[in-house]
């Protein structure tokens, strides 16, 4: 993870869900440069360690951010099974300095998912209905949090 990501722009220690303790400061949380989440842990509710931020992908017509690409599982990018989160399944925790997102190790494992080499068609509206479902987000609207 990178060090700078995920940060408040306050000057105080605070300890992170992996026991370090860094410094706060920068320029998030409400804006940050995409290029410092990338490499971002992602948790789960029940502390789990879903993976980390591998993309991050943006729709050129309006500017959003639709998804986060998350790796999960395989060892030195061997093997490892990629995910297209909605950003809006996604939840910022600056105390962490990581992503959470409400989604069991075991049910992300049955996601929607992709490898490296065989990218889906994330503008094809069938697939981009079936991610919004299984993580129960709408296309332009946020995460459902009854689940």
């Amino acid at each position: 993870m990178h060090d700078e990501t995920l940060e408040e722009p306050t000057h105080h220690a605070t300890s992170t869900r992996r026991g370090r303790t860094a410094p706060r400061q920068g320029p998030g949380p409400r804006l940050m440069g995409a290029n410092t989440l990338i490499g971002n842990d992602v948790f789960n509710d029940q502390d789990e360690d879903l993976g980390e931020i591998r993309e991050i992908m943006l729709d050129m017509h309006t500017g959003r951010v639709d998804y986060a690409v998350l790796s999960f599982g395989g060892f030195l990018g061997m093997g490892e099974k990629l995910f297209a989160v909605p950003w809006a399944a996604l939840e910022l925790d600056t105390t962490s300095r990581c992503f959470v997102l409400r989604v069991s190790k075991a049910r992300l494992e049955s996601a929607p998912g992709f490898d490296k080499q065989h990218w889906p068609d994330m503008a094809d509206p069938e697939w981009e209905k079936g991610v919004h479902e299984f993580y129960g987000t709408q296309p332009d609207g946020p995460a459902a949090r009854d689940r």
